[in-house]
């Protein structure tokens, strides 16, 4: 069953004295079923961005819908948006977004104190987690005193603790090492083998490898899409390579 149904979606920004109009996606249209793991790449300003704040409500399209569970979010009323965002979506930023004035455990449990949650129940939701994401030790110190790959799984707990439909991930290993890399993707790998849903925006295809569905987004459109099917990390890796290269000659890619 499909979570996401992207409909015709197109963009179009005006400049400020509307002597311009930059088209940022055209006729974009594709579906994330329930459980999914999608990865969306493409060249800068190709669009995905752009995308990706359309799908968090951050943004508005031109034409075009955007379901979540048969809901139209590019209709939702201003005022009720970050109530939306709050109870269906999860975040995970290329930059952490933690508060330093916060503790890790906080920064965590920040969006189950916008829904007015209890301590007990907060805590009950975090301890799970926490041993999970291997943070236990760290709850207690502050995002400057942890390291980056800390701190991004600390942004994954506080992105899963309510418990979202789905997760949207923008360029989560950018700020990351290789080994901080490798330990977020298996953390990812583990979250949709229990269902979770992911739809990450990257420029690594390292990261992408790891996803079941690849889309290629090339000036505004859906170019092209790749499945995995029983293919490794390694030939997904590869096949993903070999798009790229395609996509940057201007060649066309196998149906």
């Amino acid at each position: 069953m499909a979570i996401l149904e992207v409909s015709s979606l197109g963009k179009i920004y005006t400049t400020r004295f509307g002597g311009n109009k930059v088209q940022a996606l055209s006729d974009v249209s594709f579906s994330v079923e329930q459980g999914e793991y999608v990865a969306i790449m493409g060249e800068s300003g190709s669009g995905k961005t752009t995308l990706l704040n359309i799908l968090a409500a951050l943004d508005k399209p031109t034409t075009g819908s955007v379901l979540l569970e048969g809901k139209d979010i590019t209709k939702i009323k201003e005022k009720e948006i970050s109530a939306f965002r709050r109870d269906n979506l999860g975040f995970v930023f290329q930059d952490f977004n933690l508060l330093d004035t916060f503790s890790i455990k906080d920064n965590i449990f920040l969006p189950l104190v916008l829904l007015g949650c209890g301590y007990e129940k907060m805590n009950a939701r975090l301890t799970p987690i926490a041993k999970r994401l291997g943070i236990t030790e760290i709850l207690e110190k502050y995002p400057y005193e942890v390291s980056g790959g800390q701190k991004q799984r600390t942004a994954v707990a506080r992105a899963i603790i309510t418990n979202p439909k789905l997760i949207l991930a923008d360029e989560p290993t950018g700020a990351l090492d290789s080994r901080s890399t490798d330990g977020l993707l298996d953390v990812f790998a583990d979250l949709n083998a229990d269902g979770q849903t992911i739809l990450m925006v990257t420029h690594s295809t390292k990261a992408a490898s790891r996803a079941g569905r690849v889309l290629f987004i090339k000036d505004g459109s859906v170019y092209h899409q790749l499945y995995r099917g029983n293919c490794t990390n390694e030939g997904m890796y590869q096949r993903i390579s070999d798009t790229l290269t395609l996509l940057m000659s201007g060649g066309d890619a196998d149906a």
